[in-house]
């Protein structure tokens, strides 16, 4: 069973903060990282990154390898791994950050929210 935590470790937030910059800059796209899915244990490790991305009314799993430079720099997009995509499925569900702000503000305003979250999809 894989591990996700939503809070990213002190040790990889510089590789994971260079990988969402980079995709979103790619995509055009403003994500913000919800969780990671079974972190490496250190940084610089040369082990994929698995990170859950929500924005643009999407969340995602992507994949990730971030070189050990000083700048952080290089990134490398491994897209979307199908087999791991189907694992552990129920452990991301809702993305336990981004919709926070989203839901508040939206309880506030009505007395009756209806939410559908679908496999990512709001």
């Amino acid at each position: 069973m894989p591990t996700v935590l939503e809070i990213i470790p002190d040790q990889l937030r510089e590789e994971v903060n260079a990988a969402v910059s980079w995709f979103n800059a790619r995509e055009n796209a403003s994500f913000e990282v919800t969780g990671i899915v079974d972190p490496p244990n250190a940084a610089g490790s040369g082990e994929d990154l698995r990170l859950v991305l929500c924005g643009e009314g999407v969340c995602r799993q992507e994949t990730f390898k971030v070189a050990a430079s000083e700048d952080l720099s290089s990134v490398q997009w491994l897209g979307l791994d199908h087999a791991q995509d189907s694992a552990g499925v129920a452990e991301l569900d809702p993305p336990p950050g981004a919709r926070r702000t989203w839901l508040k503000d939206v309880a506030e305003r009505h007395t009756f929210v209806v939410l559908l979250f679908y496999r990512g999809f709001w």
